[in-house]
């Protein structure tokens, strides 16, 4: 048990692989937002409650954080490449570039994680999923469970779908499951904004192990704190004493044609350590 008094605190569904990812996301902008000197940890965060609980030290509130989420100067790198391009995160957080879907990020194996495909805008995506989260909903602990349709923040009557990062999304997105594929007929779902922006922001650092299998990843929960330098280990399982538990899931096709994707819920399997 983490013996640090958590600012924040975050109700998760530990077998969503979008909301785990997304914890490490607001993690990472909790430090880049508190920080002080370049080399030490401004935030630490972990998993609690039977991992159903994420919490974060820090020297703001979620209030805060999420307004600063939602205000944050977000910027498209490649101005010719509107579906793929790399984003810059700016103030008011320590710039940084998201790319790791991107040929010049230097994360090969990523490539296999990302979801969107064909027409769908990472930048546009992701300025959507953040115009959305200015709603109140977003400023409680339950802002993984906020639903809604979001829209183009430069036009209000164009919908937006999201990245699928969610796993909600994804037993809705295939033909095999209803009869037909939502995406195949344009049709426009219910989105969880805060998941697929953050999930975007989170995986920058921390990418899930590779298994055996295409396209089946596995990732670790913690329940000691932590700052942002050492999730990529606690991830991938490399810190068992942290109490670390697996779960997997699959990046599967959800669409006829077997370009876009989405995150399925995740599999529990073996625990290691105490995660109490």
């Amino acid at each position: 048990m983490s013996k640090l008094e958590p600012t924040i605190r975050l109700r998760v569904d530990p077998t969503n692989p979008g909301q785990f990812f997304a914890c490490c996301g607001l993690l990472e902008l909790a430090a880049r937002r508190t920080a002080g000197a370049e080399t030490l940890p401004s935030a630490e965060g972990w998993f609690a409650s039977h991992d159903c609980e994420f919490a974060i030290a820090a020297s703001c509130s979620l209030d805060e954080l999420i307004r600063d989420v939602c205000v944050a100067e977000m910027t498209l790198l490649d101005s010719d490449d509107i579906y793929s391009g790399r984003i810059r995160i700016g103030t008011p957080f320590r710039p940084f570039v998201l790319d790791w879907w991107h040929e010049s990020g230097g994360k090969p194996e990523a490539k296999d994680l990302k979801v969107w495909a064909g027409t769908m805008e990472s930048y546009g995506i992701a300025r959507a999923m953040q115009h959305a989260m200015r709603d109140p909903k977003f400023l409680l602990p339950g802002l993984f469970d906020v639903g809604l349709i979001a829209y183009d923040p430069n036009d209000a009557t164009k919908k937006k779908e999201p990245f699928y990062f969610d796993a909600r999304r994804g037993p809705n997105a295939h033909s095999r499951d209803v009869g037909f594929s939502p995406n195949d007929l344009a049709l426009t779902t219910t989105a969880f904004p805060a998941v697929e922006l953050l999930c975007l922001i989170g995986l920058q650092r921390c990418l899930p192990a590779r298994t055996d299998e295409i396209r089946i990843y596995d990732y670790f929960t913690w329940s000691e704190a932590l700052p942002p330098s050492l999730l990529p280990a606690a991830v991938t399982g490399q810190l068992p004493h942290f109490g670390a538990r697996r779960y997997r899931f699959e990046n599967w096709f959800r669409t006829g044609q077997k370009k876009h994707k989405a995150f399925r819920s995740a599999t529990p399997l073996s625990s290691r350590g105490s995660n109490e």
